[in-house]
């Protein structure tokens, strides 16, 4: 009964990060958009993207409306810009945290669950948008970063972590944040973004430790390794061509948060035995 919770919030959740992320973009490149509440985040109703038509209730099913449609407004027959990927991914990333939560799920774990289901929208926007436009938006950056150091004072306070907690975060963050606003100012933004060393900062925030920083930047750096390489060698992409580094960054965070602990565990058992 959980699993089909989560998966029907996953497919809501999921729509609105599409819905946001456009909304988002919108306002950003058009100030006069930003006074039009059918682009505010809060007011405006779902609408396509190419003829502007209100969209009606059976319009906005998450992935089954797509399908009927066969990927086209049912208006205008343009094709729609968002697919049911960030539908899908988002409800497959709730319920593989809810699979592989490495909490038990008592006050502590369910309070920190809940917390990184709202983090996972967030992570899941700001993947699609630094894909679409390479950039890590701050309208959504901060309100993260407020929510990720909020857990980070309740775990301290309310469920007895102390300073310890606070510790943790703060030596994660160093690795996270702190490589990357060093390689920031080195290259004065060149090798790598602003929105990058802020992301770092909320990564560092959720995490529980040093190793667990360097196991991200590790992982996000092969990542981004097996992801470029190909279009390397199909001369599709050269040492000039601008990737975007933060959704290697969120997947790397994902898979630590779920795994980190046991990977460290199992690398300490057959690479450092007795430490």
């Amino acid at each position: 009964m959980i699993i089909l919770i989560l998966v029907v919030l996953g497919l809501a959740f999921g729509s609105f990060t599409n819905a946001l992320v456009w909304r988002l973009h919108e306002q950003a490149t058009s100030k006069k958009k930003r006074g039009d509440k059918r682009y505010s985040i809060t007011k405006g109703r779902s609408m396509c993207v190419h003829c502007h038509h209100e969209l009606a209730a059976k319009d906005l099913v998450p992935v089954l409306s797509w399908l009927e449609l066969r990927g086209k407004c049912r208006y205008c027959h343009k094709p729609i810009d968002d697919t049911p990927l960030a539908e899908i991914g988002t409800a497959v990333l709730f319920v593989a945290s809810y699979i592989w939560w490495p909490l038990p799920f008592d006050a502590h774990g369910t309070f920190n669950f809940i917390i990184w289901l709202v983090v996972l929208v967030g992570f899941v926007a700001l993947l699609i948008y630094d894909l679409r436009w390479m950039l890590l938006p701050n309208r959504i950056i901060y309100p993260l970063i407020a929510i990720a150091g909020a857990a980070v004072l309740v775990n301290a306070t309310v469920f007895g972590g102390g300073f310890t907690v606070i510790s943790q975060a703060g030596l994660a963050m160093s690795v996270t944040a702190g490589v990357f606003y060093l390689l920031f100012q080195l290259s004065d933004g060149k090798w790598i973004g602003g929105g990058d060393v802020k992301l770092g900062i909320i990564i560092g925030l959720l995490l529980s430790g040093l190793l667990q920083g360097f196991l991200v930047l590790f992982i996000a750096s092969i990542l981004g390794v097996l992801a470029v390489v190909p279009g390397m060698i199909t001369r599709k992409v050269t040492v000039t061509s601008r990737i975007p580094f933060g959704p290697f960054l969120i997947v790397a965070a994902i898979i630590v948060k779920l795994f980190g602990a046991s990977m460290i565990l199992w690398y300490r058992h057959k690479f450092l035995p007795g430490y």
